[in-house]
């Protein structure tokens, strides 16, 4: 039930609008003047107030300044609409050009401030529910979020929280999957343009005859199929973060002008003639060598330079092995509750294979392995059987096999060597799939008859499945 109070110096006008609006099944209350209405507003927080704006003593005007002052300590979005007498429009515009919601001339038709409340309480809602998602998007993107406790990923942390605060641009370098637009929003979350857009932009998938329209907008007829006019990324950025990713596959011709907007901070249309003002802030990633890109003359060195301010440098996911345990149970939990499933953690066979596969895709493709392997599990747990073969075939060397193992100065019998390790794997095998023999070969990267031959050499083939 919404809350609505009612400041109006004529007892008959302020009868009427209670009548009308306790209809809809709103909670009013009402005052004879602003003095009251204050008093009730502070004792009452309504969502809406409605009051007349000539009144004796403290008048709609007035009252409309102390309850936008009001609604700002308490971190609220409170409409106002102004009721006035007719020939008083102009003063009632004047109003809302200091923050009224709207107004409303008499006589007026009841319908018609029905729909004046019903459109205040919505554009309320969407005000709270915007504040609601900045503040859950500022949360869910902050350093905290980014999973990894590694002394590679801490450099990271301590680098990014120096430039966090500023307005310098970065460069964020590294492999793809790595997390670089994780990153990247990560920085302006915490920065003073938090409140501000992120426009992410990715630069290789725009096509070249495209992307000067693009980043800057174009005008009406400026070329064909330009049947309207249209805002650019710079200028959606505009109090805000502009994420420039992949931004080594921008063509020459696109880095010239997006330097001297860097450089000006100014942008002009296609097909325009005047320039428009734009305060954003670049953040650049990429996973091309940027320095070589500049000696072959694939990118400009000015650009470069004005880009990379700090370079953030993202490790890829074999460089930092030790995350992988964390990242697998952070995913594990989230794709869990996704998909309804109770699965809690991850056998020591699956972990022991998710950390020697060395995942060319990074983080991107431990996401999606697990979401797969989540996906699958009919268990509590996450088994090796769920994983992809790619990951099942990545077992590492046991400890006791190590390359460095000293050669006995007496030999050794390598046959029965060969025949102790291709047990052992057999047995580890068999033990991670609960004795099925097919999932087992899967593991070993073998067939089904590779993998029953060598149970029969074993001496292990009158074993049950």
């Amino acid at each position: 039930m919404s809350r609505v109070l009612v400041i109006d110096d004529e007892p008959t006008l302020r009868e009427i609008l209670v009548t009308v609006l306790a209809r809809d099944g709103h909670e009013l209350r009402d005052a004879p003047s602003g003095e009251a209405g204050l008093r009730v507003f502070a004792q009452w927080t309504p969502d809406v107030v409605i009051t007349d704006l000539t009144m004796p003593g403290i008048d709609g005007l007035e009252v409309l300044r102390r309850v936008r002052v009001r609604a700002a300590e308490i971190g609220r979005e409170i409409p106002v609409i102004l009721v006035t007498a007719y020939g008083s429009a102009a003063t009632a515009v004047a109003a809302m050009k200091e923050g009224a919601f709207d107004y409303v001339a008499k006589p007026f038709q009841n319908d018609e401030l029905r729909l004046l409340v019903k459109k205040a309480l919505t554009m309320r809602h969407l005000e709270e529910e915007n504040v609601r998602l900045h503040a859950e998007l500022g949360s869910r993107y902050q350093l905290g979020q980014i999973v990894g406790s590694s002394p590679r990923m801490q450099e990271v942390y301590n680098l990014v929280r120096r430039v966090m605060g500023t307005r310098i641009n970065c460069l964020i370098c590294g492999e793809s999957g790595t997390g670089k637009e994780l990153l990247a929003r990560a920085i302006h979350f915490g920065s003073d343009r938090a409140r501000g857009p992120f426009i992410a932009v990715n630069c290789g998938a725009i096509p070249e005859q495209l992307v000067e329209s693009e980043l800057f907008g174009h005008r009406k007829g400026s070329f064909t199929g330009a049947l309207r006019d249209k805002e650019g990324y710079f200028q959606a950025a505009d109090g805000g973060t502009l994420f420039l990713d992949e931004i080594g596959e921008m063509p020459l011709a696109a880095q010239v002008k997006v330097l001297r907007a860097l450089a000006e901070k100014r942008v002009s249309a296609v097909g325009a003639s005047d320039e428009a003002a734009v305060d954003v802030r670049v953040v650049a990633a990429t996973n091309r060598d940027l320095a070589a890109e500049v000696k072959a003359g694939r990118f400009r060195e000015d650009l470069y330079y004005r880009l990379n301010v700090v370079q953030v440098d993202m490790p890829p996911l074999r460089d930092r092995a030790e995350d992988i345990k964390e990242l697998t149970q952070h995913f594990v939990d989230k794709f869990a509750k996704e998909y309804g499933k109770t699965i809690h953690g991850v056998t020591p066979e699956a972990q022991r294979l998710l950390r020697g596969y060395r995942f060319p895709g990074n983080v991107r493709e431990l996401q999606n392995v697990i979401e797969r392997a989540v996906a699958l599990e009919a268990g509590a747990v996450l088994t090796a059987a769920s994983l992809p073969e790619r990951v099942q075939g990545g077992l590492p060397a046991a400890p006791d096999e190590a390359d460095d193992e000293p050669f006995p100065n007496e030999g050794i019998d390598l046959e029965a060597r060969l025949v102790a390790v291709e047990r052992r794997y057999v047995e580890k095998a068999l033990a991670a799939t609960n004795g099925n023999r097919t999932q087992a070969a899967k593991l070993l990267g073998i067939n089904f008859r590779q993998m029953r031959y060598r149970l029969e050499k074993l001496g292990m083939a009158h074993e049950e499945e």
